[in-house]
């Protein structure tokens, strides 16, 4: 018997972002991989793979405890004139991001087959340009911080609700620099108490959470997919109505790397099964109580970490099963049976205990609810009564047959 397995402003903008790979142009991408890992079963969730850039890039461990990622990209809002003690918040600056998880498709390239993983962005920062600066707006006499919080009531550090500023992030390279979690999709809006000219947002970022469907179950390969943003006053991003961004639309590209595992463990000499009566041979020469049947039950171990299908390939084969064979004499069919340990269910949910395996294109399906790391599993060989009594009648003699059991992962 064989065992087959198929595998299936510029000077804030620099001072925050200096030495920093940005993603230029609207578009960002992030990657996450599933990789079936046998040092670690029990994680079966995707990793995000994406390199941070902008806010997390300066504050990777701020950003770790708090489950969140960022990009930076070469995006810039910026308009003006704003009036003083404007009473509408839309006429001076503020910032409003897309909070509410957004659901998005990706297709897997092979097959078509489509997931949905879940994209929220959770925190928004740039650095802020001002012309004239700020000292002059105010009429000079003061340093920048001071004149900064004479403008807008206090540094660009500190967030106006709903937004919120982080706490603990510890990096703060200018008052003209902000970066705001955004728990609501709701208006987080900085009023001017001086007129300024000419407002900008530049080198802006954002940071997200992610959700990604279980890989558990999901086809080895990749998916892709997108999700466009729009940028604008009643926009995704919304800067208001004189703070404009230079791009209205923002594509977020999503590549999801799944790579499963699908492995057979044979014991030394398991490749042989030698089918004899349940009590050996010389309990019938003892006892002279002829055998009802023979059988061989032959383990192994099997890792999965998706769904596969089995089925057999025969030297002999009869009506879907395999036989083996005396020459000029008789071939006998041999039932070959399946059961696995707990984590594979059939197509109808229920455990695999003993489940007949057949050649052909008659597949088992089997799926997968967890990552499976070496558990044992059982074919069973078995020659039934009639058959047996068949061999017996013919008198002494050897039959013998090869089998191929076809493990073929569903990628």
């Amino acid at each position: 018997m064989k065992f087959l397995r198929r595998l299936a402003s510029g000077a804030v903008a620099v001072a925050w972002l200096a030495g920093l790979p940005l993603v230029h142009a609207a578009t960002l991408d992030i990657t996450a991989q599933f990789r079936a890992d046998s040092g670690k079963p029990n994680e079966n969730t995707f990793v995000n793979t994406t390199r941070n850039s902008g806010y997390c890039a300066q504050l990777p461990a701020y950003c770790e405890s708090a489950g969140i990622f960022s990009l930076g990209w070469a995006g810039v809002a910026s308009g003006g004139p704003i009036q003083a003690n404007h009473q509408n918040p839309r006429q001076g600056p503020m910032v409003k991001a897309p909070a509410i998880w957004r659901t998005v498709q990706v297709t897997h390239a092979g097959t078509g087959h489509t997931e949905n993983l879940q994209f929220r962005v959770v925190g928004l920062g740039a650095g802020v340009g001002l012309t004239p600066r700020a000292s002059e707006i105010v009429g000079g006499g003061v340093d920048e911080s001071t004149a900064v919080q004479m403008i807008f009531g206090s540094t660009w550090r500190d967030a106006p609700s709903p937004c919120i500023t982080p706490n603990g992030s510890g990096f703060h390279p200018s008052p003209l620099w902000f970066f705001w979690k955004t728990p609501t999709e709701a208006t987080c809006a900085k009023p001017a108490r001086y007129s300024i000219n000419r407002f900008e947002f530049a080198a802006l970022s954002l940071a997200y959470e992610l959700r990604t469907p279980n890989p558990i179950g999901m086809a080895g390969g990749r998916y892709q997919g997108s999700l466009t943003l729009t940028l604008g006053p009643g926009q995704d991003f919304d800067f208001g109505d004189v703070v404009i961004p230079n791009d209205p639309v923002l594509t977020v590209n999503f590549t999801l790397d799944v790579e499963h595992v699908l492995k057979i463990e044979v014991p030394p000499g398991g490749n042989r099964v030698v089918l004899e009566p349940r009590q050996g041979w010389q309990a019938w020469l003892d006892s002279g109580v002829k055998p009802t049947e023979l059988f061989r039950d032959q383990t192994f171990l099997i890792s999965a970490s998706s769904p596969f299908t089995v089925n057999l390939e025969c030297q002999y084969n009869m009506n879907g099963d395999c036989g083996i064979d005396r020459p000029g004499i008789s071939t006998v069919p041999v039932y070959i049976y399946m059961t696995l340990p707990d984590g594979f269910t059939n197509s109808t949910g229920q455990p695999i205990n003993r489940i007949r395996l057949f050649s052909g294109t008659n597949n088992q399906k089997i799926s997968v609810d967890r990552f499976v790391d070496r558990k044992p599993g059982t074919l069973h060989f078995v020659i039934n009564s009639a058959n047996f009594a068949n061999m017996i009648d013919r008198g002494p003699g050897t039959y013998a047959g090869t089998v191929t059991v076809i493990w073929n992962s569903e990628i």
